[in-house]
């Protein structure tokens, strides 16, 4: 029994602390390829909240740089973050169109984690400037061609409306132009009456004073009412651009006259004068328009370029 019994020696134990182990909530850079399936760019970024790889086919010529972080943002609502970046750590702007970022490596920022996007070679079937130069000659060549076709039948067509509205334009006018002509003869009148009636009190007014200072008395006795005369005038004139807001000037005075006695003779012979304007201005444009419509120099010109010319 005492053969059979072995001694091992004691090991002495160590008693370490816990491992501590450091974890980083950034999720490593890599790198993606950009591939060109079906002749169109498609990115694959795999998604923080759902941790898949998720396809976005871009369009170059249509999308912006903002389009692409919208679609990202809308298609994982995790992605509380995104930009686009250089090779250099420059950001790019939201306005860049796709196109112009295929044309050089970059980096795509979602939250935390930095993806490498290597742009490949353009694909012979992908869509080039050249080839989008020639669709926008296209274009422009088959609207030439749909104008020289149709262009003549509307210009006719537009030609006969706008005759027939200026005829019908100038039968509504006709008898409020001879009424309109009778107000504006009697206006004259009255407003040359008016000078010429102010003409013979001036006259009375000094034939007046000059009576009165060599025949009944003298200029001593006549001087202090002159000047009274003169002050008084002021007066009136200030009077007047009181209530006008003019200064008294001869021929702004007579075409006030004037109105005042043809909106007055209107009132009294019922002459609607804002519909006879209306009625003019209306005339007025569908001349224009006919004038312009007449004039191929003039065809393609906006209006304000029309009517600046002399």
């Amino acid at each position: 029994m005492g053969s059979n019994m072995q001694i091992h020696p004691r090991q002495p134990q160590w008693i370490c602390p816990p491992q501590v182990v450091f974890c980083s909530t950034v999720a490593p850079s890599s790198d993606v390829v950009l591939q060109y399936k079906h002749g169109r760019p498609v990115l694959a970024v795999q998604l923080p909240s759902r941790q898949e790889s998720c396809l976005f086919f871009l369009r170059p010529m249509l999308m912006t740089v903002g389009d692409l972080i919208h679609d990202l943002q809308r298609e994982d609502p995790g992605v509380t973050s995104a930009s686009v970046l250089t090779k250099d750590g420059a950001r790019v702007a939201n306005t860049t169109s796709i196109d112009t970022l295929l044309d050089k490596d970059f980096q795509l920022l979602i939250n935390d984690a930095v993806y490498n996007i290597h742009s490949p070679e353009r694909e012979a079937s992908s869509v080039s400037r050249e080839h989008v130069v020639d669709v926008e000659d296209m274009k422009h060549m088959v609207q030439l061609l749909h104008m020289a076709l149709h262009l003549p039948d509307h210009h006719l067509l537009k030609e006969r409306q706008l005759l027939e509205r200026l005829d019908g334009l100038k039968q509504d006018l006709s008898p409020l132009e001879q009424v309109k002509a009778q107000l504006a003869r009697s206006a004259e009148f009255h407003s040359s009456r008016t000078l010429w009636t102010g003409v013979a009190l001036l006259s009375v007014q000094g034939g007046a004073l000059a009576w009165l200072t060599w025949w009944v008395y003298s200029w001593d006795v006549m001087e202090p009412v002159t000047y009274f005369l003169t002050y008084c005038t002021s007066i009136g004139v200030f009077a007047y651009y009181v209530l006008t807001k003019q200064d008294y000037v001869y021929p702004d005075a007579k075409d006030r006259q004037f109105l005042y006695y043809f909106h007055k003779g209107a009132k009294k012979e019922r002459f609607n004068v804002q519909k006879y304007n209306e009625l003019r201005e209306e005339l007025a444009s569908v001349e224009n328009d006919l004038r312009r419509l007449r004039n191929p120099t003039q065809l393609q010109l906006p209006v304000e370029q029309i009517q600046s010319q002399p």
